[in-house]
């Protein structure tokens, strides 16, 4: 996508780093509008309909997650969160809540602008005829064949549904808690056992070294994440 036509909402009340931000989204062709609060952030949000929204979580007002709550009642296009809460029961609860990326502070101006260039690819791109491709691994999605180098896999229908999910959000982080409820039903417990024992069968099957896998990477504590799709 071309930066020039990218607008961007940053909500973030320390004005240093909004402005170093700032700065360095414009200097490489982003649009910016920036705000200082949560109430402000939910109001520009309406009125200019960003394609992309940066989120603190320690606002003056409102609680960022409040903040991320509203947006994603009516908000489709990719929420990133820039926080400096480490903790992973923060970053679990703001990717639930519907944040497609969790960046925590400091970080580099490169690495926002990649995980940024990231989450509008995977809003903007559909996939041609639903094939994901990376490396030696492809899948069609829409005839559940998994061809590696050529040669069929064959999952379970619980291993393909998994499978077939991280695909289809290749490259954004999906949580213990989503995957939980996405395959098995809302009212699954939260025990994710059964989980990690289908993704052990399923590196098994696609990676050339499970413990340095290729394709399934784990976020430790927080979920799963798959290679970007490179039919893009």
């Amino acid at each position: 996508m071309d930066t020039e036509k990218v607008n961007t909402l940053l909500i973030e009340d320390d004005r240093n780093i909004a402005a170093f931000i700032t700065t360095s989204l414009k200097s490489n062709g982003y649009r910016v509008s920036d705000a200082a609060s949560g109430e402000e952030g939910l109001s520009l949000a309406a009125s200019l309909c960003p394609d992309i929204i940066l989120l603190d979580l320690d606002l003056p007002d409102v609680d960022g997650l409040t903040i991320l709550q509203k947006l994603r009642a009516w908000y489709r296009m990719p929420i990133i969160v820039i926080s400096a809460r480490t903790e992973e029961n923060d970053k679990v609860t703001a990717l639930d809540m519907g944040a497609d990326d969790y960046v925590i502070k400091p970080f580099g101006t490169a690495e926002l602008m990649a995980r940024m260039r990231t989450s509008l690819r995977h809003s903007y791109t559909s996939v041609p005829d639903r094939i994901y491709r990376a490396l030696d691994l492809e899948i069609n999605l829409e005839k559940r064949i998994i061809l590696l180098k050529g040669q069929r896999v064959h999952l379970t229908q619980i291993e393909y549904q998994l499978l077939a999910l991280l695909a289809e959000n290749s490259g954004k982080v999906l949580t213990y808690c989503n995957i939980m409820r996405t395959i098995w039903g809302p009212y699954t417990d939260d025990n994710n056992q059964i989980l990690r024992v289908n993704m052990a069968n399923i590196r098994r099957k696609i990676e050339k070294n499970p413990a340095q896998p290729q394709y399934v990477f784990t976020e430790i504590g927080v979920g799963y994440r798959m290679r970007e799709n490179e039919n893009c």
